[in-house]
């Protein structure tokens, strides 16, 4: 996630999806639907996507073929099972920007590719691999005034881990019983990214006072291969994704939720930089009144001789020099308060503008929570039937919130937080 203080991490994803759910990834990744929701996909631009392995199927067709060349196995697996996993490799788009863009992405992504075939466990296993380089960073391209894009790796694959078939104690064969029969690579997400054992600097497994084994979250073990196997190739100027999070993704809904929260953080934290503005602009006003009343209250000059006529009146140059600096100064004064009362009624007219923006965003995303109550969990894993509609709900608001924030000139402070655009493109 960028967060705009100008370090470059790395961030890689996993995705779990179904027999129905991979057909709209295959749509989105290949490129094969006519219209798309995300509005920053710029079709003109699809040609420079790079495929480092082309289907030569559908996911789907690719998946059959593989189990009757005996390749996977699906023994033991139910008709509702995760079979397909997607990786998403990602650094946030100013990385690729200040290195020079599109060439470097493709060079850069070209290493990935071969750290998601370690972590698959060979290339067999993936069925798509493609950089995406045509989906605009709306926030960068606004903010630097070009066309900025995010470029990210899509890598498709099927989750598989070797499983040891052994012949039964019913084997005829008493010599047999209890030995290898087979070897099969059988189709198992949960197996696949199931926890590791953490280990200390010597290599040793870690264990609790009771003598448990400290597991290390998979999303984890990802983050630190991805992270690792780049910095090993060479890419040094980059930096590991966040550390302690214990999800391997984010849900569309979670994902969308946390923006707001960003945002709305963003406006609290403008609106009391407004409230200081405003405390220091009153301040300001006072000790200006109070020297207005101190040269209003200046001892009037002592009378002496002078030559009075109907047109004129005559002063003294020491007389006529005070008077004019007095007034100089006093005109200054007022022309300066006058300037104040304007930016103090300005600040004041932005904090009220912010306060209302914040006590819709904070209906909004009450809203949204309630929305992902719903998605109550079932055997640990999150109901996302209705997803799609509950993005299309989500998109129209966070256009509204996009246009609030373009209308007040606002994009260049945005941009420091939203550097990294969401690749799942997070509106499939």
């Amino acid at each position: 996630m960028a967060r705009g203080d100008g370090i470059h991490r790395t961030s890689a994803r996993n995705m779990r999806m179904t027999t129905d759910k991979v057909s709209n990834a295959q749509g989105h990744n290949e490129r094969e639907k006519e219209s798309y929701v995300n509005q920053d996909i710029v079709p003109e631009r699809q040609s420079m996507n790079v495929h480092f392995k082309t289907p030569t199927a559908d996911y789907i067709a690719m998946f059959d073929q593989m189990v009757a060349d005996g390749t996977i196995s699906t023994r033991g697996l139910k008709a509702d099972a995760e079979k397909f996993g997607e990786l998403i490799f990602d650094v946030n788009s100013a990385y690729f920007y200040n290195h020079g863009g599109y060439d470097f992405a493709k060079q850069f992504y070209a290493e990935a590719y071969k750290s998601a075939i370690e972590i698959v466990g060979g290339e067999q296993y993936i069925l798509s691999a493609v950089m995406h380089a045509d989906e605009r960073n709306r926030a960068m391209s606004e903010a630097l005034g070009e066309d900025v894009y995010h470029y990210h790796l899509h890598v498709v694959y099927i989750p598989v881990v070797e499983k040891e078939i052994r012949w039964s104690k019913r084997c005829k064969d008493e010599s047999l019983r209890g030995t290898v029969k087979e070897r099969i690579m059988q189709v198992s997400m949960s197996k696949k990214w199931d926890s590791k054992p953490a280990l200390d600097e010597d290599g040793q497994e870690l264990r609790t006072k009771s003598g448990k084994p400290v597991l290390k979250k998979s999303y984890s073990v990802l983050q630190d291969d991805f992270f690792i196997h780049m910095r090993t190739a060479g890419y040094t100027d980059i930096e590991r994704g966040e550390r302690g999070s214990s999800e391997e993704h984010l849900t569309v809904t979670q994902f969308k939720v946390e923006r707001e929260q960003e945002r709305l953080a963003d406006l609290t934290e403008q609106t009391q930089q407004k409230e200081a503005e405003a405390a220091a602009l009153d301040k300001k006003i006072e000790k200006t009144r109070q020297r207005k009343v101190d040269i209003e209250s200046i001892d009037k000059i002592e009378a002496r001789p002078v030559m009075l006529s109907p047109s004129r009146v005559s002063l003294e140059k020491t007389e006529y020099e005070t008077l004019a600096a007095a007034a100089k100064k006093y005109y200054a004064q007022e022309k300066h308060e006058g300037k104040l009362k304007k930016l103090l009624n300005d600040a004041k007219k932005t904090i009220a503008d912010l306060k209302a923006k914040i006590e819709s965003l904070v209906t909004e995303l009450s809203a949204v929570k309630a929305e992902l109550a719903q998605y109550k969990p079932i055997r640990g894993k999150l109901r996302t039937a209705d997803l799609e509609q509950e993005n299309d709900r989500l998109r129209s608001r966070l256009r509204t919130y996009e246009e609030v924030i373009s209308h007040n000139n606002l994009w260049p402070y945005f941009s420091r937080h939203r550097e990294k655009t969401p690749t799942r493109d997070d509106v499939r």
